[in-house]
């Protein structure tokens, strides 16, 4: 009897340790992101270093102090992808991270697929901007646009 309960004791605290651990990684440690002035999405111009900001409509994103690859971003734009490839850098080897299942806005296969067939352009948001990360910014024809952040080649 004893055996039983002990066991039962066991598997009791390890369900619960893995329920904490699944919401700390889904939940816990994300916060909305305000972007106002001084925080708005920006892109690297083809000539210069410095991103410039750019019309970005009904921005919701989520960040994390626990990573910098927490970051995730949804919004339009107006800007044709035409014109932005004409003014700003186009990021090499994009690739979108998962965001939370609650962050449903993000879907990073769909756009990882765009990405790959061409619907879709990545364009390099700011260089370093955590040590070794990137902010990249998707942008598809519809206007429609992701951001994210990912390792840059400096630290792959």
């Amino acid at each position: 009897m004893n055996g039983k309960l002990l066991a039962g004791g066991i598997v009791l605290i390890a369900l619960i340790a893995g329920a904490a651990v699944w919401w700390t990684q889904l939940h816990a440690y994300y916060e909305e992101v305000s972007f106002d002035r001084g925080n708005e999405i920006r892109l690297t111009p083809l000539l210069g270093e410095v991103p410039e900001v750019i019309v970005a409509d009904g921005v919701k994103g989520i960040d994390a102090d626990s990573s910098p690859l927490r970051f995730r971003a949804c919004f339009t734009t107006p800007l044709s992808q035409a014109m932005l490839t004409e003014t700003y850098r186009v990021y090499p080897n994009p690739t979108p991270l998962n965001a939370p299942p609650w962050f449903d806005c993000f879907d990073a296969p769909g756009i990882d697929a765009a990405l790959r067939r061409g619907e879709a352009i990545a364009f390099l948001s700011e260089h370093d901007i955590a040590p070794g990360v990137d902010r990249v910014v998707a942008v598809f024809p519809d206007g429609h646009a992701y951001a994210w952040h990912q390792l840059n080649a400096e630290e792959q």
